[in-house]
C-alpha cells in the first residue's frame, strides 16, 4: 500500500441533507480508516463533496415546489454541516461550481480531442406532450439485467448498468401516465468494449481486494458484452457540452465519475499544502499518491467499470485506485433511504439528540458492509447504552477511584494485552479486510472485559493502563471520547512501565450542542427539510 493516500467518497447528490444511509456506508468508513492511517504515520488525505448536476436534483425540487438551484446550494450547505455535526474531517470537498466544471470539461475534452468517445444514437424514451429525453431520476422501468423497478442509469439492485433506452416498460417520473415512446438521438459515448483487455487485466490484479459482492457483479458484467457508455444526455439540466455534434446537450452526471475524483483530489492536496500548477496534478500516475474509493454497491458500475475504463482511455495519465471499499444499503424501517423521497433520518436532526461518538459507535455496529442492514433509533439507544456508554463509565469510575495515585507500575503482562489489543484493531482497520463492524465487535469485547475486572492497588496501574490503550485503539470512531481523554489515536505496542491514572471522562446520552456533550459547533446553517408525513 501506497504510504501517501489519496481517500475518496464520492460526492452525494445535492438533493437534500445527508440521511444516515450515506453516513453509515461510505462516510463513516472513510473518515475512520483515514484517521487510522494518519494515526499510523500515512500521509492521508480526504475528499468527498456534493453533485448538483443530476436529474434527482429537478424531481426532488419539482416536488418541493422549490428552485433546483435554490435546493443544490442548501443542500450543499447542509451535506457540509452534516458532515460536521459526525465528526467527518474531510479535507477537500467537491460543489457545483466553474472550477469543478473546468476539470469536468477539461477530462471530458481530453477523451475527445484524442478520438476516444464517438457520436452515436442511442434510444432515449421520449415525452411527445413535453418534448423531452427522459433520463435517469427523470424515468423509471424494469432493469433489463435483473428485472428489478428502478430509475434508468444503475441498477440500484444488481448494480448492471441500466440505459434509459433499454428499461422495460418506462414511465415517466413525474406523470407515469405520460405516454413515452423511443427516440434516438446522437451523443457521445466511451466504446467501452475497446478497453475490455485492459479493464479484464486491471481486475485480476484487483479481485483480490474486493468485496465478494463487489467483485461478483464486475465479473458478471466482464462476461458480458461492455456497452457503450454514454458521456452527454439529451438534456438541460447539468454541464454544458461543448463538444461538436452534441448542440444543446450536458455531461452525463454517471459520466463524472471520472473527473470527480480527479477534482476532489486537487481540492485534499490543497488542503494540505499543495500548490498545483494544474488541477489534475494528484491525480496523475506519476504523484506518488494511491486511491482508495469508500463507495456504496450501487456506485460499483460508474466509479469501478466506467472509471477505470475512462482512466485507461488517458493512456497513463492518471493513477488507477489501488483499493475499493463498497458497501451495502443501509435501511430505515426495512426499506432503502431515500432523499428524493423523503424517507430517511437526517444526520444532522440526529447529531442534535444524540452525541455523536454514539452515533459512530452505533452505525459501526449496524454498518451494512455485505449485506443490507437497518436503522431504529431505539435500538440504536439500547445498544449504545448497554455496549457503550454503562460499561465505559463504570470503566471510567474504576479508574478514578485511583486518580493521581502514582506513579503505578505497569506489568509485562499488561503490556502484552495492550500489544495484542493493538493487532486485533488493526485487523479490523488494515485494507483489504477493514470492517467498522468487527471493529466495533472489538471495542465491545474489550470494554466488557475490562467492566468484569476487579481492580485493586497492586494493579490499578495494570487496569489504567489499558482502558486507555483501549481508548487509543477506538479514537477513530470515539473521536471525542478520546480527545477529551487526551488520547492520540494509534495502536499500542506495549506501553511505558510506569502509569500515573487520572481522571477518564463518562460518556452522555444526551447532548447540549450537535452532538457535542460538552459544546460544539455552530449548528444554525439554514434546513430545508425533506422529510414527507
Amino acid at each position: 500500500m501506497s504510504e501517501k493516500l489519496m481517500v475518496l467518497s464520492p460526492a452525494p447528490t445535492a438533493n437534500g441533507d445527508l440521511h444516515l444511509g450515506h453516513i453509515a456506508g461510505p462516510f463513516l468508513a472513510a473518515d475512520v480508516f483515514t484517521r487510522y492511517a494518519r494515526a499510523m504515520g500515512r500521509e492521508v488525505v480526504l475528499g468527498t463533496g456534493a453533485q448538483d448536476s443530476p436529474t434527482y436534483v429537478v424531481t426532488t425540487a419539482d416536488r418541493l415546489g422549490v428552485d433546483p438551484r435554490e435546493l443544490a446550494e442548501r443542500s450543499t450547505k447542509q451535506i457540509e454541516a452534516t458532515l460536521d455535526a459526525v465528526g467527518i474531517a474531510y479535507d477537500g470537498f467537491t460543489r457545483g461550481d466553474e472550477r469543478y466544471a473546468d476539470v469536468v470539461l477539461d477530462f471530458v475534452g481530453r477523451l475527445h480531442a484524442t478520438g476516444k468517445l464517438r457520436l452515436k444514437p442511442m434510444p432515449f424514451p421520449y415525452s411527445t406532450r413535453t418534448g423531452e429525453y427522459l433520463m435517469d431520476g427523470y424515468v423509471r422501468g424494469g432493469c433489463p439485467v435483473c428485472l428489478a423497478d428502478g430509475c434508468a442509469g444503475v441498477c440500484e439492485s444488481c448494480g448492471h448498468p441500466c440505459a434509459p433506452g433499454e428499461l422495460i416498460d418506462p414511465r415517466s417520473t413525474a406523470d407515469p401516465d405520460d405516454p413515452l415512446e423511443l427516440r434516438e438521438v446522437e451523443v457521445l459515448v466511451l466504446p467501452l468494449e475497446e478497453h475490455r483487455a485492459g479493464l479484464r487485466a486491471y481486475f485480476e490484479r484487483t479481485r483480490p481486494r474486493l468485496r465478494p459482492h463487489m467483485a461478483q457483479a464486475i465479473a458478471e458484467m466482464l462476461d458480458r458484452p461492455l456497452p457503450d457508455y454514454p458521456m452527454t444526455y439529451p438534456t438541460r439540466w447539468g454541464i454544458r457540452a461543448p463538444f461538436p455534434g452534441v448542440a444543446g446537450q450536458v455531461v452525463n452526471p454517471n459520466a463524472e465519475a471520472g473527473p470527480w475524483p480527479v477534482a476532489a483530489a486537487a481540492l485534499a492536496a490543497e488542503a494540505g499544502g499543495a500548490v498545483l500548477a494544474r488541477d489534475d496534478e494528484p491525480f496523475r500516475a506519476d504523484s506518488g499518491w494511491g486511491v482508495v474509493l469508500f463507495h456504496g454497491f450501487d456506485n460499483t458500475f460508474p466509479f469501478a467499470i466506467a472509471l477505470v475504463a475512462m482512466l485507461l482511455a488517458h493512456e497513463g495519465r492518471y493513477a488507477l485506485p489501488e483499493w475499493f471499499v463498497a458497501n451495502e444499503f443501509y435501511e430505515l424501517e426495512t426499506e432503502k433511504f431515500s432523499t428524493s423521497r423523503g424517507h430517511a433520518v437526517w444526520g444532522c436532526d440526529l447529531a442534535a439528540e444524540a452525541p455523536r461518538d454514539l452515533i459512530r459507535f452505533h452505525l459501526a455496529v449496524t454498518s451494512p458492509e455485505h449485506q443490507r442492514t437497518d436503522f431504529s433509533r431505539a435500538v440504536m439507544d439500547r445498544i449504545t447504552t448497554s455496549r457503550l456508554v454503562d460499561p465505559w463509565n463504570r470503566v471510567a469510575a474504576k479508574a478514578e477511584a485511583f486518580a493521581g495515585a502514582g506513579p503505578l507500575p505497569v506489568s509485562a503482562r499488561s503490556r502484552a494485552a495492550a500489544a495484542r489489543m493493538g493487532e486485533r484493531f488493526a485487523a479490523c482497520y488494515e485494507l483489504p479486510a477493514f470492517s467498522l463492524h468487527r471493529a466495533a465487535g472489538t471495542l465491545t469485547e474489550h470494554l466488557a472485559r475490562l467492566d468484569r475486572r476487579p481492580v485493586s492497588a497492586e494493579d490499578a496501574g495494570d487496569f489504567f493502563h489499558e482502558a486507555e490503550a483501549l481508548l487509543r485503539c477506538a479514537a477513530p470512531i470515539l473521536i471525542d471520547l478520546a480527545e477529551r481523554a487526551g488520547v492520540e489515536p494509534g495502536l499500542p505496542d506495549g506501553g511505558p512501565e510506569t502509569i500515573t491514572p487520572r481522571p477518564l471522562p463518562r460518556l452522555s446520552t444526551t447532548v447540549t450542542v450537535a452532538g457535542l456533550p460538552d459544546g460544539g459547533r455552530d449548528s444554525a446553517t439554514p434546513r430545508l427539510s425533506t422529510a414527507v408525513a
